[in-house]
C-alpha cells in the first residue's frame, strides 16, 4: 500500500510514535514558521514566497484545533505552492475529493493521524464505539470528529458516521465497506435516538442501540434491517451519529427491492 505525503514526511523524520508528532518541528523542517496572533474571521492562514511561508494561526483557539490548523496550511504549503487560495480553514470534515480544501484535510488528517500509526492502535479496540473515538483522539491529541471520520475511514468495521445540525444532515462518511447504496436521508426520523439527543435536550446516547434501519435509510427493504446506532452532541447545535453495521446481508451491493 502507497504511503501519503504526509506520511511519508513523518518517517522520513522518524516518527514512531504519536507523541512525537510536533507541529512546530515539523513545520520549521518544510521551512515554514508558525506564529499565533489573535485572528478574525479564520483560523490559520499561510503567506509564502519562495521556499519559505509564515503559518499565522488563531491564538485563541484550543490547542487541538490549532493543531489541526497548522497540519491544513502545512497540506496547503505542499500541494498548492505558487497559487493564490482564499483559505477558511474549518473543522476536518469529509469534502469534494477535488476541492483544494479537501486535499489541504486529507493531508492533516495523514499528518495528525497517519495510517500506519492509527491502524495498529486502532485494532486495539473491539468496536467502533465513542468511547474508542475518545481514546484515539487522546492519544493522537485530534478532534473527536476528526477521530471518527479517521475510525469509520480506516475501515475498523462497517460503519458509517453521520453529522446532523437543526436544518438536517450536514455531512456524513461510510467505511469502504459499506455499500454505497446505504446513503442516509437528510432529516432525522423521530424514532431514532439521535433525533432526541439534537432536538429533546436529551443527553448523549453513546452506547450501541438497536433500531431498524429504515429510521435512517430510505430506500426500499430497509426495514429489513437492524443496526446498532450511538450519538454524542458535538456542539450547541450539532450532534454526530456512529452507525454500525452487524448484518452481513447489509454489506451486499445489490438492490434489495422486491426481495423476500
Amino acid at each position: 500500500m502507497s504511503i501519503s505525503p504526509a506520511e511519508r514526511l513523518l518517517q522520513e523524520l522518524g516518527v514512531t510514535e504519536p507523541d512525537e508528532i510536533d507541529l512546530e518541528a515539523i513545520a520549521c523542517y518544510v521551512n515554514a514558521r508558525v506564529k499565533y496572533r489573535p485572528l478574525d474571521g479564520c483560523e490559520a492562514r499561510i503567506i509564502g514566497k519562495g521556499d519559505e511561508a509564515i503559518i499565522t494561526v488563531n491564538a485563541n483557539s484550543t490547542y487541538r484545533r490549532k493543531r489541526f490548523s497548522i497540519a491544513h496550511e502545512l497540506g496547503h504549503w505542499h500541494h498548492h505552492r505558487g497559487k493564490c487560495l482564499a483559505c477558511r480553514v474549518e473543522e476536518y470534515r469529509p469534502r469534494d475529493a477535488l476541492s483544494p480544501e479537501r486535499t489541504a484535510d486529507g493531508y492533516a488528517a495523514d499528518l495528525l493521524m497517519p495510517y500506519y500509526l492509527f491502524r495498529p492502535l486502532a485494532r486495539q479496540q473491539s468496536k467502533v464505539t465513542f468511547k474508542a473515538v475518545t481514546a484515539l483522539a487522546d492519544t493522537f491529541n485530534a478532534s473527536k470528529p476528526a477521530t471518527a471520520i479517521r475510525l469509520v475511514e480506516s475501515d475498523h468495521s462497517p460503519a458509517l458516521l453521520v453529522c446532523h445540525g437543526p436544518r438536517g444532515r450536514k455531512w456524513f462518511t461510510r467505511a469502504p465497506s459499506v455499500p454505497q447504496i446505504w446513503f442516509p436521508q437528510d432529516a432525522l426520523d423521530a424514532d431514532s435516538y439521535a433525533f432526541g439527543v439534537q432536538f429533546g435536550g436529551n443527553p448523549d446516547d453513546p452506547l450501541p442501540r438497536k433500531i431498524g434501519a429504515e429510521a435512517w435509510f430510505d430506500r426500499r427493504g430497509a426495514d429489513r434491517f437492524e443496526l446498532h446506532e450511538q450519538t454524542i452532541r458535538t456542539g450547541p447545535d450539532e450532534t454526530l451519529t456512529l452507525l454500525l453495521i452487524s448484518d452481513s446481508r447489509m454489506l451486499e451491493d445489490q438492490d434489495f427491492r422486491g426481495r423476500s
